[in-house]
């Protein structure tokens, strides 16, 4: 039986074999510390029996700067989902969407607007995950994902934001239809 929990510091030599997936983005060490710090309520693991990490969800909750509000590109406080993911031996059990509603409900409790997320537009299977889960695509970044770092020269690969509205958001004010096609810079994103 798989048991969910939150993340601890000792997990980033635990998580390795869920962070194997091409399609996972990982980060340094520090940037996982700062989620423990900022939102261990957010950070959470499912755990199987044998302790390993099967899959794990860092999320936060922020808004743009208050300097930002008259822009376009103004995002309210909001929940963001910053990584799923699940290891390949755990896949399809509903470990991705029990983590996700978690984070969702922490969002209602909080009176977050929506959650958002971004995904690689190359990525189908995940587009349909979280498509199946209510979510829709509000804006396309152009080239969000740089897999080169060195060159920023190279073009990059195009996300998707992808949200699903919460309570608060009782007239669906912050997702909008064919969002695919509405494109913004990644500068625009906060």
């Amino acid at each position: 039986m798989t048991s969910l929990r939150p993340f601890h510091a000792m997990d980033v030599f635990k998580f390795n074999h869920t962070n194997l997936d091409p399609l996972t983005e990982t980060y340094d060490l520090n940037f996982y510390f700062s989620y423990i710090a900022r939102w261990p309520h957010l950070f959470n693991v499912a755990e199987g029996q044998d302790g390993t990490i099967d899959a794990y969800i860092m999320g936060k909750l922020e808004s743009s700067p208050i300097l930002a509000q008259f822009s376009p590109h103004y995002l309210p406080f909001h929940a963001h989902i910053t990584a799923l993911t699940v290891a390949p031996h755990a896949r399809r059990l509903g470990l991705a969407r029990t983590l996700s509603q978690s984070l969702e409900r922490s969002g209602d409790e909080y009176d977050a607007w929506f959650v958002d997320l971004f995904v690689r537009k190359s990525n189908q299977i995940a587009q349909k995950l979280y498509k199946g889960m209510g979510y829709s695509v509000y804006r396309r970044v152009v080239d969000y994902y740089s897999d080169d770092p060195t060159n920023r020269t190279k073009d990059g690969e195009d996300a998707y934001d992808m949200r699903k509205p919460l309570r608060r958001d009782k007239t669906k004010k912050h997702v909008r239809e064919k969002g695919e096609e509405f494109a913004v810079q990644p500068e625009d994103v906060w």
